[in-house]
């Protein structure tokens, strides 16, 4: 990222971390931009330009409330996504994605017959390193090091070759981040997995952007309810940031539990995603 825009995630994600640690007290445009140190008119631009709602907006779409209400519209939501006339939009990951399970040959022996591209980007919640196979992406991760983001990219790998650029398949994928999906084709993804670990991957695509459902969910979905910690597991080892939408199942609870890159992050994702589609 540039310099100041930098800043401003960071200053984003802050305020995010001080809504989600005080949502109890309802905290005010004034407290919130003093934490993040803003004038609370510069503070409100800000965030509204990043999240397309307001402060006051946005806590309400991070409240328990509003999840538990989303949990009950959506107890049937992998029987109805496809008969509801849910819009493109909703449904991004579904119809965009498509999930390839490497065979054993192409990841034994730590990967030597693999060729893998990575690069640097920028997103709406931070930078993320993005890699791909000659057959789609193998790997997309948030960090804050980018010497630590490659080497927990190599260790899944040792073996493989790498290469520093920016292939189709990355700058396809890319595009996911914007606004405008009108440049974007069908994203191809490569992944080392179980079988197991494949299918709830593939049903984590079936939740449509801005919704969110529970790990006991996926499990039935599954035809597996007592499997709800294994999901969880498989959950935890997602290989592919926001592309595969492990950020939308949450607690039965409400709460919106653990996630691999950080819970503020997870709970800005929410947010972002619950506001462009309620915009």
């Amino acid at each position: 990222m540039k310099a100041q825009e930098e800043i401003n995630f960071n200053r984003i994600a802050k305020a995010i971390s001080y809504i989600k640690a005080n949502f109890k007290t309802q905290p005010g445009l004034e407290e919130i931009a003093e934490e993040v140190n803003l004038s609370p008119f510069h503070f409100q631009r800000l965030f509204s330009e990043w999240a397309g709602t307001t402060p006051k907006r946005f806590l309400q779409y991070i409240s328990i409330g509003y999840a538990k209400e989303m949990l009950k519209e959506n107890q049937s939501l992998f029987d109805t996504a496809l008969e509801t006339g849910l819009s493109g939009t909703s449904r991004l990951h579904d119809l965009f994605v498509n999930i390839e399970g490497m065979t054993p040959g192409e990841y034994k022996n730590g990967g030597e017959n693999l060729h893998i591209n990575y690069s640097f980007a920028e997103s709406p919640f931070g930078n993320i390193i993005v890699a791909s196979t000659s057959k789609g992406i193998c790997h997309i991760a948030f960090y804050d090091d980018e010497t630590i983001a490659l080497a927990n990219l190599q260790r899944q790998f040792p073996a493989a070759r790498y290469q520093q650029i920016l292939d189709k398949e990355q700058q396809n994928a890319l595009y996911i981040f914007g606004h405008d999906w009108s440049k974007l084709h069908q994203i191809k993804l490569h992944l080392k997995g179980t079988d197991f670990q494949l299918k709830v991957w593939e049903a984590l695509l079936k939740i449509p952007m801005g919704k969110l459902t529970t790990y006991g969910s996926i499990a039935k979905q599954l035809q597996n309810p007592n499997a709800s910690r294994a999901v969880g597991t498989a959950i935890g080892d997602n290989p592919v940031a926001f592309l595969i939408p492990c950020h939308r199942v949450i607690q039965s609870s409400g709460a919106l539990g653990g996630y691999h890159w950080g819970t503020s992050r997870k709970t800005a994702i929410i947010g972002w995603e619950a506001a462009n589609i309620n915009t």
